[in-house]
């Protein structure tokens, strides 16, 4: 029998979309997998949806369960860390994207086909869609190393393409829930902080909806870069980057000493003079996957927002 991979869906509100998710989750061409669907509390259709489903599916297909209501991190974070959610690899899931149908085999066979004894994260890139799902374009190509010194500055996929095998879900359960940014951008930051391997895939398996409800934190949209150019200059990142390290900071016996050395330098850069900070930035060997992300880590160096 194929191994069981349990699908991680955060729902809050997703009445419009939420039904084109679930229909291409259940014509995956990979069978063995059930739904775990968290709701922080919806307003509107959404628990109307998931019950329908919920009994027109096979039993044990989906289950629906009660979210923390403090954010969609910790509403993912919190089904990542549940102990009593068992599977062999876990996939995370927006409510309303649409999955391609090889999604899920395509994952499973990469982790698969390697070994099970480390850290192990599958991820690529995207398809960006219109709310019909016209297509408008493609996530970022990202072609450099998926290190620790990237992910301190950088998150480079959304969790929505992310599968992860049990050496991450139980390093996950040992960190527990914490504050952070973006679900995604921890599991990047944890699997490369502690050795494991970060897989991105060039092919792109999710369609990507765009629309003004999207959260702006889930992925590298080109169609938010000047809003995030903003939260530069307002100094967004900079918190972001208050909680990466306190955060990370908790994990010393986790981490390797490389990564360790790596944060330690991160974090003496920040309260560098501005003469000293893309030395440090060059000593820590921090980078982004493209030429625009570098000049604007070098902009949030500048102007002491980093």
């Amino acid at each position: 029998m194929s191994k069981s991979e349990a699908i991680l869906l955060a729902t809050y509100n997703g009445y419009r979309y939420l039904a084109e998710q679930l229909e291409s989750i259940y014509l995956q061409k990979y069978s063995n997998w059930f739904v775990i669907a968290s709701d922080d509390g919806s307003s509107d259709g959404t628990m109307l949806i998931l019950k329908e489903y919920q009994q027109c599916w096979p039993q044990g297909k989906l289950t629906i369960i009660q979210g923390p209501a403090q954010g969609f991190c910790q509403n993912f974070l919190s089904m990542a860390c549940d102990s009593e959610i068992k599977a062999d690899y876990y996939a995370f899931c927006d409510q309303d994207d649409v999955w391609m149908p090889d999604k899920l085999s395509v994952a499973i066979e990469n982790i698969s086909g390697n070994q099970d004894e480390f850290e192990y994260v599958y991820c690529g890139r995207t398809i960006y869609v219109d709310k019909n799902l016209k297509k408008i374009g493609c996530s970022p190509l990202f072609s450099f190393p998926r290190t620790f010194r990237n992910a301190l500055v950088q998150s480079i996929a959304g969790g929505n393409t992310m599968v992860f095998n049990q050496k991450v879900k139980d390093l996950l359960q040992k960190t527990g829930v914490v504050d952070h940014p973006s679900h995604d951008w921890w599991v990047y930051q944890l699997v490369t902080g502690v050795g494991g391997i970060v897989f991105y895939d060039p092919v792109p398996q999710v369609l990507y909806r765009q629309h003004k409800n999207s959260l702006i934190g889930s992925n590298n949209s080109f169609l938010t870069r000047p809003k995030r150019l903003i939260m530069l200059i307002q100094g967004r990142f900079k918190e972001w980057s208050d909680k990466n390290i306190l955060e990370l900071s908790k994990l010393n016996l986790f981490l390797t000493h490389g990564s360790r050395e790596s944060l330690h330098l991160f974090t003496v850069m920040r309260n560098a003079r501005l003469k000293d900070r893309f030395r440090l930035i060059e000593v820590a060997g921090l980078y982004r996957q493209t030429w625009t992300g570098t000049i604007s880590l070098c902009l949030a160096a500048l102007i002491n927002k980093i």
